[in-house]
């Protein structure tokens, strides 16, 4: 069940209503634009912002996508199945692996593919540790923006780790690249090492970098007054702007596609033995400002912890691919190194696409990432790579919010707005 975050985790500070001052003043004054972006290092990224201003009040804001265009759904026509995840994990790059996840989690609902439950369990908690490198990455740079520098380095810190846990599943730290049609790269290189760095991640670095952030940034009486009341966003716009994920919990929406259309071990029986769904809540708040938003991802961490305490003892044997036939399993490395049969059927399934069966289908599949829902919608026409992928990213739904969030509040709010949502410029990318 969802639970609220509490009224006196805030302290409440007195404001009008920026939008007030428009009506007042909307055809009043001159007005001066002001490029904020791509340039500028609030902005992080290449995104821009066309800012009209009356003095140093927001009279209007008109949001770029920005400068990237690096054609990444166009790259899904060129790429197979397994190739094009390469690509997704460059669209966020605050947690690729989730990119990873949510796209095989599309092919293999248009394949009708039902993984392992070893491959459930163990993506559920690299879903969890991207969500967690994200908020960690989000509530520190947002600190940093207002001027908290050592809340960004308490935040950022601990991201190391998860890095190292990527680097050790797959070979990579930055961009992991990690899962297959059906499975991943590899199995766990060694399962018991794997449990010793996600136990002393979740219940030693985690918990202390949380704790600090909250009593560093999140009670600094400048950062309440920088965030309270500012960026404010109501329920019922944030459903008619399609808002997902912090964004629109902050502001109460009561949607989380991991309860609402649940998948991997969000589900029951997710091991097809009658495993209970892994428990946790959906933290939401009422206010819809900056500050709500960054309490929502303080509390999601928490929770993502529990989730993988739920699972990190009890991870299934079994293997980690779906499938069993010779023509679509890819032979083990020692093999494809060591023999000529192995290598033949590493080139067949990689280089030639053998054993692809693809349908003639569409498909659509979404996972809750960090920053909401983030969905791959596939055009399938039966060869081995799509004919069409559309991407639904969270943050092109945010970053089209801005104006509404930001016009009649002061230039200085931008940073502060701007930060609460998060947003990532590849996923901008058309």
């Amino acid at each position: 069940m969802p639970y609220t975050i509490r009224p006196d985790d805030r302290i409440t500070v007195d404001a009008d209503d920026p939008r007030d001052y428009l009506k007042e003043h909307l055809d009043t004054g001159d007005r001066w634009v002001l490029n904020f972006g791509p340039q500028h290092p609030a902005t992080h990224t290449t995104l821009r912002l066309v800012m009209e201003l009356d003095g140093e009040r927001v009279a209007r804001v008109t949001p770029h996508i920005g400068y990237l265009h690096s054609g990444f759904e166009k790259l899904g026509e060129h790429l197979d199945y397994n190739q094009y995840v390469t690509i997704v994990s460059r669209m966020n790059y605050l947690s690729p692996i989730s990119n990873d996840i949510c796209w095989h989690h599309a092919v293999e609902t248009l394949f009708g593919i039902s993984i392992t439950p070893r491959c459930k369990a163990v993506r559920t908690i690299m879903a969890e540790m991207g969500r967690i490198q994200d908020h960690l990455l989000c509530v520190g740079a947002a600190a940093l923006d207002l001027g908290a520098f050592t809340g960004f380095l308490y935040a950022f810190n601990p991201r190391e780790k998860i890095y190292d846990i990527c680097d050790y599943i797959s070979g990579q730290r930055f961009h992991p690249d990690w899962t297959r049609v059906g499975g991943a790269m590899q199995d766990l290189p060694d399962e018991e090492m794997f449990k010793k760095l996600i136990k002393n991640f979740i219940h030693n670095d985690l918990p202390q970098a949380i704790e600090d952030l909250e009593k560093l940034v999140l009670r600094n009486r400048i950062f309440m007054d920088r965030t309270q009341g500012i960026g404010v966003i109501s329920e019922h716009d944030a459903i008619a702007w399609a808002l997902t994920g912090p964004v629109a919990r902050a502001s109460g929406v009561r949607r989380d596609l991991r309860k609402d259309e649940p998948y991997l071990c969000y589900a029951d029986n997710w091991d097809g033995q009658g495993a209970e769904a892994v428990k946790f809540q959906v933290p939401l708040a009422t206010d819809g400002d900056v500050y709500a938003r960054f309490q929502v991802r303080i509390a999601e961490m928490r929770e993502s912890i529990r989730i993988v305490d739920q699972l990190i003892d009890d991870i299934p044997g079994g293997p980690m691919d779906t499938f069993s036939d010779a023509k679509m399993a890819k032979p083990p490395k020692k093999d494809v190194y060591g023999s000529i049969e192995g290598l033949i059927q590493h080139f067949e399934l990689i280089m030639t696409n053998r054993g692809w069966d693809a349908p003639i289908a569409e498909a659509y599949g979404a996972n809750e990432t960090a920053n909401g829902e983030l969905g791959y919608f596939i055009v399938a026409d039966g060869g081995p790579r799509p004919w069409r992928v559309k991407t639904r990213p969270p943050s092109f739904l945010n970053f089209a919010t801005l104006p509404k969030m930001l016009e009649g509040h002061m230039l200085a709010d931008a940073v502060a707005v701007l930060g609460s949502l998060n947003i990532v410029a590849a996923e901008l990318d058309r």
